[in-house]
Order: structure tokens, then sequence, then C-alpha cells
């Protein structure tokens, strides 16, 4: 087994992770930016070293077998761990020029984070944040990101989370539509345009303790186009609080319902970063950032929440 180790073309093992994970070569060459020849002869050559088949294949297809995945089950924290690593040691030999990077929902870095990045600014005038709005769930490690700001239940695998908060979804419309709605007549709620799907709008209105039919006449993939389709007065939206409070106190938006219900997917909003770097002071700085502006947010909302 010694001998084996000494010999084990480690430089291989990114291209078997990617490949374990995708089952198809030629799906793992386009994520690896290779030939699918490359990622071939990368499995080949792992394959020979250990004196062992990793996959089973049937013509063009391939299936990770018993002694693949007890490999991968090694494999991927240990590449993770070394990707983190690396990411620790970039942010130690950092010194003064100090950049934290930093994935976000772009509902959330619209609605919420980007208006707050002037106070940021003035607590910490030498760290600069880098900020990375994205749908797609990014590996860290691999994109060379310190911070994710997620939404969901996690937990993610190798990295460690702080829940920041969670935050009930509400209904809102712009003013104009506000003022010719009686706060809480669901009935009359239920006739509008509704934004958002319409099984959550279901869901929504049943909390009235009535039986109402919701239909949506648009849904998003991104809250924050969402409430601003709202704000343009194209209709009622069910959006996260959170990412409606700074329209609220500004105005642009108005509650038209006292209900507020949790969403039907778990958890909150999360602070998620490899565990090498827990201590790094500017990921110090922007968690505790993050949390005192959090609990700001909470409490303008608290008169609202009532």
């Amino acid at each position: 087994m010694l001998t084996s180790m000494a010999r084990l073309p480690l430089n291989t093992l990114p291209a078997f992770r990617v490949a374990a994970r995708l089952q198809n070569l030629r799906a793992a060459a386009d994520t690896l930016h290779l030939t699918h020849s490359a990622v071939s002869q990368q499995i080949k050559l792992l394959e020979d070293q250990l004196g062992l088949q990793l996959f089973d294949r049937r013509g063009r297809s391939l299936a990770l077998n018993a002694a693949g995945a007890a490999l991968l089950a090694a494999v991927e924290p240990a590449l993770d761990r070394l990707a983190h690593g690396v990411l620790a040691a970039q942010a130690a030999a950092s010194g003064a020029a100090q950049q934290v990077r930093l994935t976000v929902l772009p509902s959330f870095a619209q609605r919420w984070l980007l208006p707050r990045i002037g106070r940021w600014r003035e607590r910490h005038p030498d760290i600069t944040l880098d900020v990375h709005a994205s749908q797609q769930l990014v590996d860290l490690a691999r994109d060379g990101f310190h911070v994710a700001l997620r939404s969901g239940a996690g937990p993610w695998r190798g990295l460690q989370a702080q829940a920041l908060g969670d935050s009930p979804l509400i209904a809102v419309a712009a003013p104009a539509r506000a003022a010719r709605l009686p706060m809480g007549d669901h009935r009359a709620i239920a006739a509008e345009p509704l934004l958002g799907g319409t099984g959550q709008w279901e869901r929504f209105l049943a909390l009235c303790g009535c039986t109402l039919t919701a239909k949506s006449v648009a849904d998003f993939n991104d809250a924050g186009l969402m409430l601003q389709a709202a704000e343009q007065d194209l209709g009622i939206a069910l959006a996260r609080e959170l990412l409606a409070a700074d329209a609220l106190q500004a105005g642009r938006l108005v509650r038209v319902s006292p209900l507020a219900m949790q969403d039907s997917a778990p958890g909150g909003y999360w602070f998620v970063h490899p565990p090498e770097l827990a201590d790094w002071p500017p990921l110090v700085a922007l968690r505790q950032w993050l949390f005192d502006e959090m609990a700001l947010s909470q409490q303008a909302l608290a008169p609202r929440s009532s």
C-alpha cells in the first residue's frame, strides 16, 4: 500500500472526482475544460496505477463501481481541504490588500446587500468586497470564493454555515393598488393580478381560514425581479419580507395583508465558508457586519410584523 501511495498520480484525482460525480466523460471534459481523450487518459492512468477498475463501462456509458465509490468518498474531502487550504494561504499572504470574494443570490444582492455596501465601506474601508451574483450553487474552492450567502436548509459538504436569519413570505403591492384594497381583504387580494407561484399563493390565502382560488399572472425565478414588477404596479407580490424591507420603509411597496407564511422550503439565509477561513480577520469582519445589519433590518420590520 505504501508503494501504491508513493506512485499515486495525484494530478488525476480532480478528473476522477468530476467523472465520478457526473458519470459521463464528455460532461466531465466540458466541466474541466479538457478534451474527452485527456479525461479518459487520466482515468486510465489512475486505474492502471491502482491496479483496479473504478468504473463499470457498458458501451459509452460509465457507472461508478464499489471501488470507485470508496475512493471518491476519500478523495472528495481531501481535495476540498487542499483547495480550502490554498484559499487560506492566499488570504494570509494578501497583507494589507484584503479582498473578500463573495457569491450571493441576485435577489439578495440587489434588494438587501447592495443598499448597505456604503455602511460596509465606512466601517471597513481597507477591505474590498468582490460580489458575484449567481443563481447557481457555486463551488467555493473550485471557483476561488471565500464566502457564500445562501438560502436553504443545507448542510453544505465540507463548509461551515451560520444562520443569518429567516424571513416569512408577505403580500405587498404598489401604494396605488394597496390604497384600493382594505387591509386584509383576502377575497379582494385573490381577485387582483398575483405575482409569484400559484401554489404558494393558495397556501398563503388558506391562512385566512377561507377557501379562495388563486391564479398567478406571472412567476419569476428571481425575487428581485418580482418585487420590481410589484413596484411598477403590475400586481401583488408574495415575497420574503427581508427582501421587501427597504421598499416598505421607503413607501415604494405597502403590505396588503397581516398574514405571514414560512416558505415551504425549509431553511433561511446562511453565511457559508471553508472552515480553514473561520478566523481570517476580513471574513470575521464581514460576518459580524452582516449579523449587525440583519439585526437592524429585523428591528425595522418588527412593528410591521405584528
